[in-house]
């Protein structure tokens, strides 16, 4: 079996479609020049997220009506939302990051959306890691491709947060990929026969060698907290528990003047068919799970928190009434938030259409009035300092007519 495929003790970096160790020998020497200083996190957002709960526009004369049963009451009343500013709020289950919108670290931008206009998750979430107009038409993803363009070359900068590397970060550019692991520390008679046996074969010599380091790398950025690792990790009670381990070590490693400066993973449960509630129900409890992932991953990044930009985007959103299970379906419109101290926060951005039924698209959807790949766009534009030319021409071909949106970010 190839070492690449093997797992080690606690904590590794493990490899992948486009992906290599990161190891304890190599951070000084490959990310001490590395392209840029900046911390950007992409979250996806897997399933489809309804845009309308999390940032409800209680002012708008048709949200009540429309929602029913699982419209969010207005600020002020029992089960509130958070006010922002007198038309749009934060869901109550948010309330944890709420003040961040006061200190300018909060910036919801409402009805964006990917160009994909049909219902399939495989083919929306495919989409938005693409960065191209049809779904599966490429192996590579725009974020990878947004590493070449600032010349990451192999100094290994995008870290892949979880069992897999999803579609945006693979591609050419070498990545790092990390995933916490139940399974029991391999000991140190193992490790010296593996090595016994591997001495003859230099690529796997050396590959054991780099896993090993990597191991170490993991360890001296995330601890020694093996009870974590066991009990905390994908393996832990509840998933929202394990995406928030993934966002505290993904914020331990951003914070590391040595680690990587991009990382990327996935947050569940947003595909409300059924029970979606209001205030309580499946999808407050995705949120709270969100917001727990988002305080731990502020405080792990450290000082690192005011050069950072956080992106949380999903493949579509969800219908504007609720259906018969109280949930929603497959819709087209809803929200992108970012966070950080590298937004313009304080504010809520987008052209809101109204939900009047004249004004929904095919008479069901929160009309998108905003490109999601905009949004991206002017984030890696100004944040990470990609070129516009390679915006244009690579990492979202296609894609002129999605013009860079002003008041994303602070370095504007």
């Amino acid at each position: 079996m190839p070492f690449d495929n093997l797992i080690l003790p606690r904590r590794a970096f493990l490899t992948g479609a486009g992906a290599l160790a990161l190891t304890a020998g190599l951070p000084h020497a490959v990310l001490a020049d590395a392209p840029t200083d900046k911390r950007f996190v992409f979250i996806i957002l897997r399933g489809a997220m309804d845009g309308m709960s999390v940032v409800p526009p209680y002012g708008d004369p048709s949200y009540a009506s429309l929602r029913g049963q699982i419209a969010i009451a207005k600020p002020g009343e029992s089960d509130g939302a958070t006010d922002l500013n007198g038309f749009f709020g934060l869901h109550p289950a948010l309330a944890d990051i709420a003040p961040w919108y006061k200190e300018g670290a909060l910036l919801p931008i409402q009805a964006v959306a990917s160009p994909y206009r049909d219902r399939s998750h495989f083919d929306g979430q495919d989409m938005l890691e693409n960065g191209t107009l049809s779904p599966r038409n490429t192996q590579s993803g725009w974020l990878n491709r947004a590493l070449a363009s600032i010349g990451a070359g192999d100094r290994r900068v995008g870290l892949a947060v979880g069992q897999s590397i999803p579609l945006v970060l693979r591609g050419q550019i070498p990545v790092a990929s990390w995933a916490p692991t139940t399974i029991p520390e391999a000991d140190e008679n193992f490790l010296s026969l593996v090595q016994t046996v591997y001495q003859g074969d230099k690529r796997l010599s050396a590959a054991l060698a780099d896993g090993i380091k990597a191991t170490q790398a993991a360890d001296h950025m995330l601890g020694t907290d093996k009870e974590q690792m066991e009990n905390g990790g994908m393996a832990g009670p509840g998933a929202y528990k394990g995406q928030k381990i993934l966002a505290e070590a993904a914020g331990k490693m951003l914070a590391d003047p040595n680690g990587p400066r991009i990382a990327v993973f996935d947050a569940q449960g947003w595909d409300t068919h059924a029970g979606q509630g209001a205030a309580k129900g499946r999808l407050a409890n995705a949120l709270g799970g969100l917001s727990a992932s988002l305080v731990a991953l502020r405080i792990s990044l450290g000082p690192a928190w005011k050069d950072t930009i956080v992106l949380m985007a999903t493949e579509f959103g969800r219908t504007a009434h609720a259906n018969g299970t109280g949930g929603t379906d497959h819709g087209t419109g809803t929200v992108a938030l970012l966070a950080g101290g590298g937004v313009a926060g304080g504010k809520v951005l987008g052209s809101w259409p109204g939900l009047a039924e004249s004004r929904l698209y095919q008479g069901r959807d929160l009309m998108p009035t905003s490109d999601l790949r905009a949004v991206i766009k002017t984030v890696l534009r100004e944040h990470l300092r990609v070129p516009q030319d390679r915006l244009e021409s690579t990492v979202f071909p296609y894609s002129s007519d999605a013009r860079p949106i002003a008041g994303i970010t602070a370095a504007a």
